[in-house]
């Protein structure tokens, strides 16, 4: 098991949250635990392959090898104090990641250096982009052979619709690595197989001067120099503030795994980012320096410690400051109310804080009163915008293996449906219960979560729909028609809302066709 340094939090440093996200299998966790290493914020690397990734605290994704749940590290770098997001890179815990991106100020994206742009790659950049998010591109895995530099560059621009601007260069790949050249700071950086760090680090203000030879040999230096000369004659010059408009992506390689290459993203992205971006509320923009609190939730999360079994609601601070014990304004519910143990997290680990800034992510125990995207405020009548909300994809009958434990299997449904894994539809014909999810592994997670967190077994039936589609009209005659002509494939979902179960595309255009006072909505925010 990785060890780690829990350090104290310090009020005066400026707060960034960064996301780390990825085509799965790319490294993205393993970057991540190595950025921690970096820091000093870990003294031992895990790995996602041994089972001991200090980012993968599940039983399930320790025994799959993917992270399924969003998690959270802290790392602290210079005068600021960064929160580290590492998302999951599978392509069906979409939804889980995508509420991540509404918290985050910065991100890297992670992309193998064998495998180039990916399909869920493309996903993350038009996400990246709707969201705004100045974004570092970290070319993965170059102890590996794999495709050119520059076409692994062309390909990114082409792909992905984005200039890009190269800080540091790979000294050929696989067996014949010999390390990067870091073009941000003209230093060499060596590399040696095997090894956990870097063993040498060469400053190099002029890569022409004949000493390159000394430590890498003249195959390789000769490329070495034609390569950088290219790059400065082709590429456009880095520029922050082009960077932070999201104009261009800066481009790192290195070997996550051997933690190779990570050190200089650590330390350009301390340069280069400055302190949280301001958040775009319902009513106004909410900038990080203002003096009044505000924060909302983004993710809910049952059972994160096995002893308790209670329920964590996280909040990104938006601006001013979080004081443990005093009121604020649910708003919501309209109320006031004051938590008296709220949680700083790193991964598992966890510690009570007295108080937080803008820019950090708080955990406050949920019973029951807060649903994603609720606002706290000081007072303030705030309603921050932009959360997604999902459209399911795939439908199953969910019932009870066990009659026993029916409470059990209840209370774990209402629970991880609060989460926003899935979505809870009750038939309105014969009463069953349908989950829907936006991949099949949802299914599985949600199978084992009921069985190990709630001690509740369940079983999956087939269902033949096409779509969920909640509806409304301002002619109630013509909402009740509809509903009583379509009763078998009528349900409500977890708030008692309306949700028509379309079985086909057809189906689903012809009602469109036939009821033109009715509004279809493809999810459940409208």
């Amino acid at each position: 098991m990785a060890e780690i340094r829990f350090s104290q939090r310090r009020c005066a440093m400026q707060k960034v949250t960064l996301g780390i996200l990825a085509h799965v299998d790319s490294g993205k966790t393993t970057l991540s635990e190595g950025l921690l290493y970096a820091s000093g914020a870990l003294r031992k690397l895990g790995r996602v392959d041994h089972g001991d990734a200090f980012l993968d605290t599940d039983a399930l994704e320790r025994e799959r090898g993917i992270t399924i749940f969003s998690k959270q590290a802290m790392l602290f770098a210079g005068d600021k104090e960064f929160t580290l997001l590492d998302t999951p890179g599978h392509v069906d815990f979409s939804a889980e990641m995508e509420r991540t991106l509404s918290v985050l100020d910065y991100a890297v994206l992670v992309i193998s250096g064998s495998d180039g742009v990916q399909s869920h790659t493309r996903t993350l950049w038009q996400l990246l982009r709707r969201y705004q998010i100045p974004t570092i591109v970290f070319v993965n895995k170059m102890d590996r052979d794999g495709k050119d530099p520059f076409d692994l560059l062309d390909e990114i621009e082409e792909e992905l619709q984005i200039k890009v601007r190269p800080l540091s260069w790979p000294i050929d790949m696989g067996q014949r690595f010999r390390g990067v050249y870091n073009i941000f700071e003209q230093k060499l950086n060596l590399y040696t197989p095997s090894k956990q760090y870097v063993t040498e680090n060469v400053e190099f203000k002029d890569i022409n001067s004949p000493e390159l030879e000394n430590y890498i040999d003249a195959g390789q230096a000769e490329k070495l120099r034609s390569d950088i000369e290219l790059i400065e004659g082709v590429y456009p010059e880095f520029d922050v503030d082009t960077y932070l408009k999201g104009d261009i992506a800066p481009v790192f390689f290195g070997s996550a795994l051997n933690n190779f290459g990570v050190k200089e993203l650590l330390d350009c992205f301390i340069n280069i980012a400055p302190s949280p971006r301001p958040v775009s509320a319902v009513e106004r923009v909410v900038d990080p320096e203002e003096d009044a609190f505000s924060g909302f939730v983004f993710k809910i999360h049952a059972n994160m410690d096995p002893n308790h079994r209670s329920c964590i609601a996280f909040v990104k601070i938006c601006s001013g400051r979080f004081e443990r014990n005093a009121n604020y304004k649910h708003v919501r519910f309209g109320k006031m109310m004051r938590f008296s143990s709220p949680t700083a997290f790193m991964a598992q680990k966890k510690e009570v804080v007295d108080e937080a800034f803008a820019g950090d992510i708080i955990g406050l125990p949920d019973t029951g009163n807060f649903k994603i995207g609720d606002t706290l405020t000081s007072g303030e009548e705030l309603h921050f915008k932009g959360l997604p909300s999902f459209s399911p994809e795939m439908f199953k009958y969910i019932e009870n293996a066990d009659p026993m434990k029916a409470k059990q299997l209840n209370k774990g449904i209402e629970q991880l449906m609060d989460e926003g894994v899935a979505q809870l539809f009750t038939n309105q014909f014969n009463g069953r219960k349908i989950i829907g999810t936006v991949g099949q592994l949802q299914f599985e997670v949600i199978q084992y979560r009921l069985l190990h967190e709630y001690g509740a077994q369940c079983k999956w039936e087939p269902i033949s729909l096409y779509k969920a589609c909640w509806i409304e009209s301002d002619n109630a005659a013509a909402l009740e028609n509809f509903k009583r002509r379509k009763a078998q494939y009528m349900a409500l979902d977890k708030e008692g809302r309306d949700v028509y179960l379309a079985d086909s595309s057809y189906v689903l255009m012809m009602a469109q066709q036939d009821f033109p006072d009715i509004k279809f909505h493809f999810t459940s925010e409208f």
